[in-house]
């Protein structure tokens, strides 16, 4: 029951880092750069990107009760966010997911954040820690677990776009973001039930 739990929010989480997704955006960002520079690039993103997620992971439930914020609303504005994200990768607009992108070697953003520790992975990372607070030590390896996954296949994704081509990852995009939709209705759902 444990290795489920650790398992099925790790996979919520890589849903929501939505690496495949990301692939288009990060070759784009990444264009012009050196290969071995773009994996350098990555790499220091993609730890970034953990650094400060498991800040959000630890400091979570303090923040929230710093800022006096009840469950129900980190759930039903994480379920708005997922709802806008998932739209968005079924239905993507001329600049992208995140919107134009900034010239020159990104730092921190767009690809650690918000492409990887993005608002709706925060909102998850909190929510997580509000309603199983005794659980932190399986929030701290499903986030390992999903960042691990993702990093994987970002420092894999010029090779993997070779194979996929870009009709395959557009494809696993918008099933992904119906993933998402669906997720988003479920968390609205659970929110308004609380209340």
């Amino acid at each position: 029951m444990e290795s489920l739990s650790i398992w099925s929010s790790a996979i919520v989480l890589i849903f929501l880092m939505d690496p495949l997704g990301n692939i288009p955006i990060l070759l784009s960002v990444l264009k012009g750069i050196d290969p071995k520079r773009q994996r350098a690039i990555i790499a220091r993103e993609l730890l970034i990107a953990l650094g400060i997620l498991l800040v959000f992971l630890f400091m979570g439930k303090p923040l929230l009760n710093f800022l006096h914020l009840q469950q129900e609303a980190v759930t039903i504005s994480g379920g708005i966010i997922l709802l806008i994200i998932g739209l968005r990768m079924i239905f993507p607009t001329r600049d992208g997911l995140m919107g134009p992108q900034p010239d020159g070697e990104p730092f921190i953003v767009p690809l650690a954040i918000p492409l990887i520790a993005g608002p709706s992975v925060l909102a998850m990372l909190m929510l997580m820690t509000q309603s199983g607070p005794s659980k932190m030590t399986h929030w701290f390896f499903a986030l390992l677990i999903a960042w691990t996954i993702t990093a994987a296949i970002l420092l894999v994704a010029p090779k993997l776009l070779k194979v996929l081509r870009e009709r395959g990852l557009i494809a696993l995009e918008r099933l992904m973001g119906m993933i998402l939709v669906m997720m988003a209705v479920q968390m609205l759902i659970d929110g308004v039930k609380i209340l």
